[in-house]
């Protein structure tokens, strides 16, 4: 018997045989490569493209993966504990390549192999496709959160839907935004591995039939396959690797061949092609009945999908659903699976004869919810004939939900009939519709917020009434990212800077930066951070130049805000406060500018056109004030197309001022603040969302802040605000907010921005004027803290060092020990 041989036997009687263990050997690495390029791939090494050799390392790396990935999936059942199930419509995971390799501890080993082969590895890896599988925060926090369940050794799955074409890629015409489809998949996906056992039906309409004992029978209209595509996520060290899961949708029958044989060639698809659409795009547009019937359609489809799925696998290894909660924690990231309450409980019911009442038990739970807004908009309701008659069975359960929260309300009581309305599943104002964030709230035993003046702002507004009914369920578990891919792969120089100061093992426990804070004033690290900053901003320059054709000085101010356009983010404010510094530029050449260049990133909902329309502006202001030779040397403005987690690798670390500047009580948390803070950069922003714990961590005298607080927002905006008075009082606002409406940055279009610019005039929601005065004057003090270069260092530094708390791992950690009761 051979060594990769064990007197294990399998089920079928015989030995059982373990892979031969891969080696990390470069002159191995090397082979095993050669190897998949000439026997996976078909090429000769002579002829071999950059993209076959991305595939065939990929494929070397993968194998060492798998055998971490089995030894992991074994562990678990050995042990027979809890999972983590992850529901998730986005997982925002970038390229992986370089992630698995840095957390197996492969990198100089394949830099070394590659170089025997003549392969370039950082060539190569930016070859590989971004996975198109989110749009913003949302998504980029659960693929932070699936590396660190794996970093801390947590058992768990994550589950999404495989989008072909997913979010759109970005394009710029003429300075509006132009989606195209992302192609990420155009030549396949060497990380996942198509799992064709793991298959689920998926059905939608139909009918009811009440049997004997009032046991329920649905018969959907229409079915789907749900099929499983897995890809292994690697944990630091390779501790473990969990599994991500995403479902793709296929007809039961691909074609008709009676409408095909009948000449009805386009017809014989129909059903390939409904089905194909449930996985094609993420977030098709809602505004139409059939966008939020598609909406509706994915969300179910790949909640019923993974409910399945994780009943399945509990059933194989325990055999009692009753044990269900036990061995099982669902985490729904979002209001998006929401639907998966109805859904477990008709699973529950139907498929498993569990009574109602031990159903809704097991339901609270198994579920936790994790909401991520407090827009309305933004924690979905559906109107109820369009529910109904795709999910009939789920309605009639939330109509009994529904009672038996409202009875359980009305017999404390305590509540008048415009709480119980509010508390309602179902919203009766105007046209009935199923609130979803509702829906998740009851159905989960635990609810929480991700920055601690969310949570609090929850138990006031969206749940207020909710809260009071089930006091004990909102809790705070404030956001973080993964330091791995957040610092010591996109910052190495930095990484390696702070090693030296902290030791080796920050990546474990990223409070051990806080060793930084002691020499933050130091001459030479201060030195040699300035350094590797300047080396972080040539990349950015060279990309800029390359990508838009605009020349940048590394030594300019590098003042960055990326993240998803919106009105609540206010990158309207950054500009019109752009716009007003060109005017007083231009006005006093005399006065001690710190030179700086703007730079916007970010993708607009397609049909959102004030989203839309910001980027435009962006552009137009860019032309001007880009073209101006008496402040070119001052002043730029850049707008980068298709922002998304590789080009955010590279803005990241070369920023020196990161833009955090929302409505107060509008941000539930951002994590974008914690990878520029974590990187070295200063923060200008309100106290929203997460900046308030930042700046308890960092120190008030490390963090630029400035407007309303988010109680003094609630306050104006009841008080009969009138933001035409604040303009008034105000010489540079009122002179920006004309130069713009009055067409000086769109000579061709001159009433381009009228009617955006007379939103602020005639309502201001968003505080854009009523914050204006203090964020000018915070921008000042900016520029006076850029001028004293050992200061800004200094802040700079202890930026870096105080940013441990923030960190994925430890909310991983709250979570398993607060709300899943799930031990490493």
């Amino acid at each position: 018997m051979t060594n990769s041989q064990t007197t294990n036997t399998s089920t079928l009687g015989g030995p059982l045989l373990e892979p031969t263990p891969k080696s990390s050997d470069p002159a191995r690495l090397a082979g095993d490569i050669v190897d998949r390029l000439t026997y996976r791939l078909g090429k000769d090494a002579t002829v071999a493209t950059q993209d076959d050799w991305l595939t065939a390392v990929i494929l070397v790396v993968r194998d060492r993966v798998v055998t971490k990935w089995m030894e992991s999936t074994r562990d678990t059942y050995r042990r027979e504990g809890k999972r983590v199930y992850y529901l998730s419509l986005e997982f925002l995971i970038g390229r992986l390549m370089r992630d698995a390799m840095t957390n197996l501890g492969l990198v100089d080993e394949m830099q070394e192999a590659l170089g025997e082969l003549g392969v370039d590895l950082d060539l190569i890896r930016q070859l590989e496709p971004d996975a198109a599988l989110g749009n913003g925060g949302l998504g980029r926090l659960a693929a932070c959160f699936m590396e660190s369940m794996a970093s801390v050794d947590i058992p768990a799955y994550g589950y999404g839907i495989r989008y072909q074409n997913g979010m759109f890629r970005q394009e710029i015409s003429d300075g509006w935004q132009v989606e195209l489809p992302e192609t990420w998949l155009e030549h396949g996906n060497p990380w996942e591995f198509e799992r064709r056992e793991s298959a689920y039906d998926i059905g939608f309409g139909g009918s009811i039939e009440i049997g004997e004992d009032d046991a329920c029978t649905w018969t959907p209209s229409e079915r789907f396959i749900a099929e499983a595509f897995d890809t292994p996520i690697v944990g630091w060290q390779a501790k473990r690797v969990n599994t991500l899961r995403l479902w793709r949708a296929e007809p039961v029958d691909p074609i008709l061949l009676g409408k095909f044989n009948a000449g009805d060639h386009i017809g014989a698809l129909h059903d390939s092609n409904k089905a194909e659409a449930l996985s094609r795009v993420l977030y098709p547009a809602d505004e139409t009945e059939a966008g939020q019937e598609l909406r509706l359609r994915q969300e179910y489809f790949f909640s019923s999908a993974s409910l399945q799925d994780i009943l399945r696998r509990h059933m194989s290894q325990f055999g009692r659903i009753t044990s269900l909660p036990d061995k099982a924690a669902i985490q729904l990231n979002d209001t998006h699976p929401a639907v998966s309450v109805a859904e477990l409980m008709r699973l529950l019911i139907d498929d498993y004869n569990v009574d109602f009442d031990l159903a809704w038990d097991m339901t609270k739970r198994t579920f936790a919810y994790t909401n991520h807004t407090l827009l309305p908009e933004a924690l979905e309701s559906w109107p109820i004939p369009l529910f109904e008659r795709l999910l009939p069975r789920h309605m009639q359960l939330i109509y009994k939900i529904n009672a038996r929260v409202l009875m359980e309300a009305r017999a404390t009581g305590t509540f008048e009939d415009e709480q119980i309305s509010a508390m309602s599943l179902i919203d009766e104002n105007g046209s009935r519709r199923v609130r979803m964030g509702n829906l998740a709230f009851v159905g989960a035993h635990s609810i929480n917020g991700v920055s601690g003046l969310h949570t609090d702002l929850m138990k006031q507004t969206v749940f207020r009434d909710l809260h009071q009914l089930y006091p004990l369920r909102i809790n705070n578990k404030t956001n973080g990212v993964t330091p791995r891919r957040w610092l010591m792969q996109i910052n190495p120089d930095l990484y390696d800077l702070a090693r030296e100061v902290a030791g080796d093992g920050i990546m474990s426990d990223l409070d051990g930066l806080l060793a930084l804070n002691d020499v933050a004033d130091d001459a030479g690290v201060q030195e040699r951070f300035t350094a590797i900053k300047h080396q972080n901003k040539v990349a950015l320059s060279n990309l800029v130049q390359d990508r838009m054709g605009i020349a940048i000085d590394p030594s300019m101010m590098f003042d960055i805000q990326i993240k998803r356009i919106h009105e609540y983010k206010r990158q309207l404010l950054n500009i019109v406060e752009t716009v007003a510094l060109y005017h007083q530029i231009r006005s006093h050449p005399e006065r001690a500018w710190a030179p700086r260049v703007k730079v916007f990133a970010g993708k607009a909902a397609a049909s959102y056109h004030n989203a839309k329309l910001i980027i435009k502006l962006a552009g137009d202001v860019a032309k001007i004030i880009n073209a101006d030779p008496a402040t070119r040397d001052v002043l730029k403005v850049a707008f980068l197309p298709n922002y998304n987690v590789s080009l955010a690798e590279v803005m990241v670390p070369a920023a020196d001022l990161s833009e955090q500047i929302s409505t107060a009580g509008m941000e539930a948390s951002g994590t974008g603040n914690m990878k520029f803070g974590l990187n070295g950069a200063l923060t200008i922003g309100t106290l929203d969302g997460a900046n308030v714990e930042m700046r308890e961590h960092l120190g008030a005298e490390n963090i630029v802040i400035f407007g309303m607080t988010a109680d003094e927002v609630a306050a104006k905006r009841a008080g009969g605000y009138n933001p035409e008075e604040v303009i008034a009082g105000s010489p540079e606002l009122a002179q920006a907010l004309s130069a713009i409406e009055n067409g000086i940055f769109s000579p061709q279009d001159p009433f381009r921005y009228r009617d955006l610019i007379g939103g602020i005039r005639m309502s201001d929601w968003f505080m854009l004027a009523a914050d204006f005065d203090s964020y000018s004057a915070a921008q000042r003090d900016v520029d006076r803290i850029w001028h004293d270069k050992p200061r800004w260092a200094g802040m700079a530094i202890r930026n870096t060092a105080r940013m441990g708390y923030f960190s994925s791992d430890r909310t991983i950690r709250q979570y398993a020990r607060e709300i899943w009761n799930v031990l490493p």
